[in-house]
C-alpha cells in the first residue's frame, strides 16, 4: 500500500513539471499551422479585393508576393521545440527524482512498519489518562491525610504539581504548588505557581502578579528565570493599567 501511495504522490508532484514539456511541441506546431492558415486567408482576401476592384493589379501583385514570402518563412519554421536541454534528458531527470527519493527513504525509513490508526491510539491515551487520574487522586487523598509536620507532605505536593503541569492541567498544578508554598516558601516554586495560574486563566491575574513579585524579590541575583518573571510582571502591570 505504501508503494502505491509513493507512486501516486510522485505522479502528483511531477505532473506540473511534465505538462509544460508535453505542451511545448504541440504549441509550436499549432502556431505554425495558424500562421499558414492566416496567410492563405490573406491571399484569398486580396484576390477578392482585386475581383471587385478595391485594389489595382499592381498593388495586388505586390501584396501577393509579400504574403507568399511570409508563407515560405512560416513553412520553414521549426516544428518542434529546441530547448537548451534535450527533452529526453529532461524526461529521464524527472524519472530519476522519485527513484532518488525512494532511495533516500529506504536509508532511514521503515516501509514495513505496521499502520498505527488514530482510533486505537486515542483509546490507549484515554486509558492512560484514566489511570493517571486514579493515581493522582490517590496521591491527593494520601497528602490530605498526612500531618502538617510530615516532611514528605511538601515534596508530595511538588510532585503532584509537576504531574499536573506535564498534562497541561495548570489550575490543578497551581493548587498543588500553593500547598507546597504554604508549608515552605521557595521563590522558584512561587514563580512556577504564578506561571501556572497565568496559563490557567490565559492572562496574568492579580494573585499571579503578586506571587511573581514575591518570587522576584526573594530570587537569587543569578536565577536563570528572573528575566521571564520580570516580563510577566510587566505584562500584568500593563493589563492592570489598561483593563
Amino acid at each position: 500500500m505504501i508503494w502505491l501511495s509513493i507512486a501516486l504522490l510522485s505522479l502528483l508532484a511531477l505532473t506540473p513539471t511534465a505538462l509544460p514539456l508535453w505542451r511545448r511541441t504541440r504549441l509550436i506546431r499549432d502556431e505554425r499551422s495558424a500562421a499558414l492558415a492566416l496567410h492563405e486567408a490573406q491571399l484569398s482576401e486580396i484576390d477578392r479585393d482585386l475581383a471587385i476592384g478595391l485594389i489595382a493589379p499592381t498593388e495586388h501583385d505586390i501584396a501577393r508576393l509579400e504574403i507568399q514570402r511570409r508563407i515560405l518563412t512560416a513553412d520553414t519554421a521549426p516544428t518542434e521545440a529546441r530547448d537548451a536541454i534535450a527533452s529526453p534528458l529532461v524526461w529521464v531527470g524527472l524519472g530519476v527524482i522519485p527513484l532518488a527519493a525512494i532511495g533516500l527513504y529506504l536509508t532511514n525509513g521503515v516501509p514495513n512498519l505496521p499502520a498505527q490508526p488514530l482510533g486505537p491510539r486515542l483509546v490507549a491515551q484515554h486509558m492512560e489518562n484514566t489511570r493517571n487520574d486514579g493515581v493522582l487522586a490517590r496521591l491527593r487523598q494520601t497528602l490530605a491525610q498526612l500531618p502538617d509536620t510530615d516532611p514528605n507532605r511538601r515534596q508530595g505536593y511538588l510532585l503532584l504539581g509537576q504531574a499536573e503541569a506535564s498534562r497541561a492541567h495548570y489550575a490543578e498544578a497551581a493548587e498543588a504548588w500553593n500547598h507546597a508554598l504554604q508549608i515552605s516558601f521557595d521563590p522558584e516554586v512561587a514563580a512556577r505557581t504564578a506561571e501556572a495560574m497565568t496559563r490557567a486563566n490565559s492572562h496574568v491575574t492579580p494573585d499571579a502578579l503578586e506571587l511573581f513579585r514575591k518570587a522576584l524579590d526573594a530570587a537569587p541575583k543569578d536565577a536563570p528565570w528572573r528575566s521571564s518573571v520580570q516580563a510577566r510582571i510587566a505584562q500584568g502591570e500593563h493589563d492592570q493599567d489598561n483593563p
